[in-house]
């Protein structure tokens, strides 16, 4: 019995309307604090507009909403990966450089990821 009740402490599980408030917030905090991420949504919002624009099928909508998520969260993991490494050491590190460099290195690939996919989705489109 004790151990159910470690176990229950250990996981604490929250509601699911907290879960909502505490993702809003760190969402809130980057758009308010991190201009890449309003780039990055502002960018999404338009091509997802663009492509409503275009007609473009169900499928191609799905495949454009999915990488305007991955490069949403690939954004979202370096920032978190950056602001870690500062809490780490405040004093330059060649390693804490290195994995900063590598978390901006998955933005880099996924935001080129989307510009294939952009590109195959609208250049047919508008250059038919």
């Amino acid at each position: 019995m004790r151990r159910i009740k470690i176990l229950r402490h250990i996981f604490k599980l929250r509601g699911l309307g907290e879960s909502f408030v505490i993702a809003t917030k760190g969402i809130t905090y980057l758009f308010l604090y991190h201009r890449n991420m309003r780039i990055i949504f502002i960018l999404g919002i338009l091509a997802f507009l663009f492509g409503l624009l275009l007609r473009l099928t169900g499928i191609e909508l799905t495949v454009l909403c999915l990488t305007i998520t991955l490069v949403f969260m690939a954004e979202i993991f370096n920032t978190a990966i950056e602001m870690l490494m500062s809490v780490v050491s405040s004093k330059y590190h060649l390693r804490i450089k290195l994995v900063k460099d590598i978390a901006a290195a998955v933005v880099l690939i996924a935001s080129l990821n989307a510009l294939a996919i952009g590109y195959a989705l609208f250049f047919k489109k508008i250059f038919p």
